[in-house]
């Protein structure tokens, strides 16, 4: 499970929901929460913010 789609299980919020707090196509967040591909670094701030965690916690190591 990647970062983001743990995140927002503990969060009890959806892919939907994060898509349209971001403004980007469900499908764009359906693939940060796979991994296929990631958020541009200004998106990733605000992503945390909206999910009021620290950016850190949607990092992975590789």
């Amino acid at each position: 499970m990647s970062h983001y789609k743990a995140v927002l299980a503990d969060k009890d919020k959806t892919a939907k929901w994060l898509a349209e707090q971001v403004g980007r196509d469900r499908s764009t967040v359906s693939r940060w929460c796979t991994n296929d591909i990631q958020p541009p670094l200004e998106v990733l701030f605000q992503i945390a913010e909206v999910l009021e965690v620290d950016v850190c916690e949607l990092l992975a190591k590789q």
